[in-house]
């Protein structure tokens, strides 16, 4: 398959949702094509599954289950920077103010290995 990259739709600190499941974040990465493993990919389930030549985001995620960190395709993406600031211990570390539905990226962005 061709890796074909085209400009992400979402940036650093924009606030967004997931379209199918009940969690939201914060964008802290972008990959312009899918960079995760074969086998992350193949684990999801076929009718389901992402296109990989499309932008994904590694967000600090928060859903039922607590905060966490996700990777998520631009197509399973939705604004959502009216609901209010995001809950995840990581976003201070990384991020300043929200303003307009987006966290103002700290100057010297810590990397979150």
């Amino acid at each position: 398959m061709s890796k074909v990259a085209r400009e992400a739709k979402f940036g650093i600190g924009d606030v967004v949702r997931h379209r199918m499941f009940p969690f939201r974040g914060v964008i802290y990465d972008v990959d312009p094509v899918f960079a995760n493993t074969e086998e992350w990919w193949r684990s999801i389930p076929e009718a389901v599954r992402p296109r990989k030549d499309q932008p994904f985001y590694h967000l600090l995620a928060v859903g039922e289950q607590g905060p966490y960190a996700a990777y998520v395709s631009e197509q399973n993406l939705l604004p959502d920077g009216d609901s209010g600031p995001v809950d995840h211990p990581e976003i201070p570390r990384l991020f300043g103010a929200l303003a307009e539905g987006r966290y103002e990226p700290r100057a010297a962005r810590a990397a979150l290995n």
